[in-house]
């Protein structure tokens, strides 16, 4: 069976989820493109973290839990809100597959593997494959085999197509002094035999490589990149346990590292991101960021000017699941100041939707405002005092007064 035939069997307007995030598989998607547009066919392309490169035009619909650069600000935009651990039963439910579109690697006795890419993977397959829909995998020599969750049996394919494009490499990540700061004042906080989630960016990238002379740390998270190996490398992982994640995205010596590497285990967002599974780790260190926190404690992480930016992500997630860990925290990491909109992000009222609340402690390039367990008055003093930029603490401090958070008079030191 060819790609249009395969096509010509789908219903009218069908929904295709592929691959997302670093691991989309370009060649296969637009071959699939094409022959839609060929055939004067509209469809709906669901993808996580859709890159820049997505088809984007009259008669496709982006369909997203969780929006990327390629899905950003599109008219053809459908967001669906959605914590990233209930994503698989959205894909099970409301947003079935009719066709899935992969990246693999080449076929090893009968099964491919995910590779970088787990995350909802799997449950897309078994929804679409539950409902009658087709699985078309494009195979690529250059994905490292991983194992766990990542392997699928070629049995539930009907297509393969092969291609050897490159895998996207992350860059670099510079360090500026604030990040480390930042990075600094978390990874002061995490003791040795913690377990350890933690995303791409310069401020959990610095916190990660912060912990490189502790020992016995674990790795459960949904993705992870080069501040692990960099761990791995300098003996602070537990040798015993191995990484555990949905995704990654890293240098090429990253993916060198955890091709056919039984360190590696790969699972499924429903295991990853499930709070009960997350608290049973032992004091489990979830290290989000956000772009406002208000006085109250919570956290915009999600939207730009009322129009989603991202989505909730796994970050609801973690903060639940490291809360309820022996010993656990849920830190909010962030500089105090947004650069670009030249404003600070630590807000008397969040004026937009709130993605989360209630964490352990907010840190910013000034120090550490304890949250959890505190009284309203005492988190908003304590953000106001160590997690604001010193010219809004005035500022502040009136509106935690109007808010009736503070009592009339009060003052923070500066």
């Amino acid at each position: 069976m060819d790609l249009t035939t395969l096509l010509s069997e789908l219903p009218d307007d069908p929904r295709v989820v592929v691959t997302g995030n670093h691991a989309t598989p370009w060649h296969a998607l637009g071959l699939l493109d094409e022959a839609m547009q060929a055939a004067g066919r509209t469809y709906r392309l669901w993808a996580l973290n859709g890159q820049r490169g997505l088809p984007d035009h009259e008669g496709v619909v982006l369909e997203t839990c969780f929006v990327g650069a390629g899905q950003r600000r599109s008219p053809r935009l459908h967001y669906v809100p959605a914590r990233l651990s209930l994503v698989p039963t959205v894909l099970k439910t409301t947003l079935v597959p009719d066709l899935v579109l992969l990246h693999t690697t080449r076929p090893r006795h009968g099964r491919v593997s995910l590779g970088v890419e787990v995350n909802v993977l799997p449950a897309a397959i078994e929804a679409c494959r539950a409902g009658g829909g087709k699985v078309v995998v494009q195979v690529n020599e250059n994905i490292p085999w991983t194992t766990g969750d990542a392997l699928v049996d070629l049995d539930v394919v009907d297509l393969v197509i092969e291609a050897d494009d490159a895998v996207p490499l992350a860059p670099e990540i510079a360090l500026d002094a604030g990040s480390r700061l930042i990075g600094g004042l978390v990874a002061d906080r995490v003791s040795d035999g913690s377990t350890l989630q933690a995303g791409i960016g310069a401020v959990p990238d610095a916190a990660l490589r912060g912990l490189t002379d502790r020992r016995g740390l674990r790795v459960w998270t949904e993705m992870f990149s080069d501040s692990v190996l960099a761990l791995e490398k300098a003996g602070a992982l537990d040798p015993d346990v191995p990484v555990q994640a949905s995704f990654l995205f890293g240098s090429a010596e990253l993916l060198d590292w955890v091709d056919d590497n039984p360190r590696i285990h790969m699972i499924r967002t429903e295991t990853s991101n499930d709070p009960g599974l997350i608290a049973r780790n032992p004091r489990m260190v979830s290290v989000n960021t956000a772009l406002q926190v208000d006085l109250f404690g919570q956290a915009n992480a999600s939207r730009l000017n009322a129009r989603i930016h991202s989505g909730f992500g796994g970050q609801t997630d973690f903060i639940v699941g490291a809360l309820h860990s022996p010993g656990g925290q849920a830190l909010l990491a962030l500089k105090s100041w947004h650069p670009k909109a030249d404003v600070s992000t630590i807000v008397p009222l969040v004026d937009e939707p709130v993605t989360s609340f209630q964490v352990s402690a907010v840190i910013t390039e000034h120090g550490v405002a304890e949250v959890f367990g505190r009284s309203q008055g005492e988190q908003a003093r304590n953000l106001i005092a160590h997690a604001a930029h010193p010219q809004v603490r005035d500022e502040l401090t009136e509106e935690a007064i109007a808010l009736g958070l503070l009592p009339a008079g009060s003052a923070i030191p500066t």
